[in-house]
């Protein structure tokens, strides 16, 4: 038995969407689901205990990151990035690719992987579709994804094919040099950019693998979202439907209702944190933003209709005053609140699906969210 395995619970009438269950070692994963990103081994201005405490069953952590900072031997030597952490349920890792690619001159594309130099002290190194397996192992994750070429947008047609054919190359000897299946399980990558036959062509080299799990990859990469959506249209049909299917980095409201709707079952990204630091807020009534100066005097919460810690106990008025005075707290709480919307709307997904009202939940969504 593969170490993550995923059951079909229900798929909604309406829809494409779709209610399941992923197992792995470390726990069983309710989908869809979102992910919070905790890139090095920790999820930004929050404690595992809080972000066990919101309902998250899982968070994604990024090789790259990891292997240059504090290094994998360390993470290894202190029994694995669960122990290293503080964090008992799954973790995914993230192969290193994307953050590779993201470098530009500072790296060279290789058969054999990408040599790059480090963005933190300018070191050279070399990540193969070896090394990334190499890393991920000793870190210990459930879910290991396959190290890929995330092409860019916009990008010619015949480059995207090269670029697919590589990471199928590459997810070959990923697979061919990952034996710990039981323990840990690795996820293939379809690309193929914005041309929907190149998108089929992924898929199908993929999927001859029989992994246990496929992500959609080269998404969310500067493209406009109506694109996107045509482009996701298409792939979750070349995609199995006895396998968990994964939307790489993607977060915002409206693609999280979007994915499910197309039958996507986990997501992840680092925009609810990352938003948080710059006092920014997503409620049931849209995006606050905390900087404002009508909200010098409002003593209500974040979001009337949300029961986090931070709406629970503290007002806006607060929350402006901590981040107009550079409080470490301002990110801390408005990060809670974040990840804690999120969360929670999934769960109402979840919910929606099972009683077969997942459009009409998604409507009532956006009539109170508004102008994404």
């Amino acid at each position: 038995m593969p170490a993550v395995t995923y059951e079909l619970i229900k798929t909604d009438k309406k829809t494409r969407a779709r209610r399941g269950r992923v197992t792995t070692p470390h726990g069983v994963i309710q989908t869809p689901v979102f992910m919070p990103v905790g890139t090095a081994a920790t999820v930004k201005a929050m404690r595992p205990e809080e972000v066990r405490e919101m309902g998250a069953e899982i968070i994604l952590s990024n090789t790259y990151h990891l292997y240059l900072r504090p290094g994998h031997e360390t993470v290894k030597a202190a029994g694995g990035l669960h122990k290293f952490m503080n964090w008992d349920r799954p973790i995914l890792t993230d192969s290193g690719g994307f953050q590779v690619f993201s470098l530009g001159a500072m790296r060279k594309i290789r058969e054999e992987g990408v040599e790059f130099r480090s963005h933190i002290d300018g070191s050279k190194h070399m990540l193969s579709p070896e090394k990334s397996m190499e890393i991920q192992n000793a870190l210990g994750s459930d879910i290991m994804m396959a190290f890929d070429e995330c092409a860019p947008y916009p990008a010619d047609r015949q480059y995207v094919k090269d670029s697919l054919e590589r990471t199928t190359r590459w997810l070959k000897r990923c697979k061919e040099y990952h034996k710990n299946t039981e323990k840990q399980s690795l996820f293939g990558i379809m690309q193929g950019g914005m041309y929907k036959d190149l998108r089929k062509e992924s898929a199908e080299q993929i999927v001859e693998l029989d992994l246990p799990g496929y992500a959609v990859g080269g998404l969310s990469v500067g493209e406009p979202k109506d694109i996107m959506y045509d482009i996701m249209d298409e792939c979750v049909d070349y995609l199995p439907k006895d396998k968990a299917r994964y939307l790489m980095g993607v977060g915002s409201p409206d693609c999280l209702f979007e994915g499910v709707e197309r039958g996507i079952d986990m997501f992840d990204c680092v925009l609810p944190t990352r938003i948080a630091r710059h006092g920014m807020a997503m409620t049931s009534q849209g995006r606050v933003n905390i900087k404002n100066a009508k909200y010098a005097k409002d003593f209500s919460p974040l979001d009337p209709n949300c029961d986090c810690y931070t709406c629970r106990n503290y007002s806006k008025a607060y929350l402006r005053h901590l981040f107009k005075a550079d409080e470490i707290l301002s990110s801390m709480l408005m990060t809670n609140h974040n990840l804690h919307f999120l969360i929670d709307t999934m769960r109402h997904i979840r919910k929606s699906i099972e009683e077969d009202r997942f459009l009409e939940y998604k409507k009532e969504f956006y009539d109170s969210y508004g102008r994404f």
